[in-house]
């Protein structure tokens, strides 16, 4: 399943947010795919897209950012997907 993880920086936290990324904290927990990762241009968060059969393992990688990042994270679902059951609700 898909998951798209949204943040926004907590004010103040930009250089400690950017020198554990350049550590390499940046990088998903175990079991959990990172397909694309997005930054704002203004450095005022960003978002990332993930997969994954365990919601657990994204819960433990935002813990380790919650000090810094405030963290929105939703299933999503692609086009083809979303297409046919809009097609069923609405008998298009």
């Amino acid at each position: 399943m898909k998951f798209m993880t949204t943040w926004a920086l907590i004010p103040g936290s930009v250089a400690e947010t950017a020198t554990r990324f350049l550590a390499g904290e940046g990088a998903p927990t175990e079991g959990v795919t990172l397909l694309g990762r997005w930054h704002n241009v203004d450095c005022s968060g960003g978002f990332s897209l993930y997969e994954t059969d365990n919601p657990a393992a994204l819960h433990l990688g935002a813990s380790k950012w919650a000090d810094l990042l405030e963290l929105n994270t939703v299933a999503v679902i692609e086009d083809a997907e979303a297409g046919p059951n809009l097609a069923i609700t609405y008998k298009k």
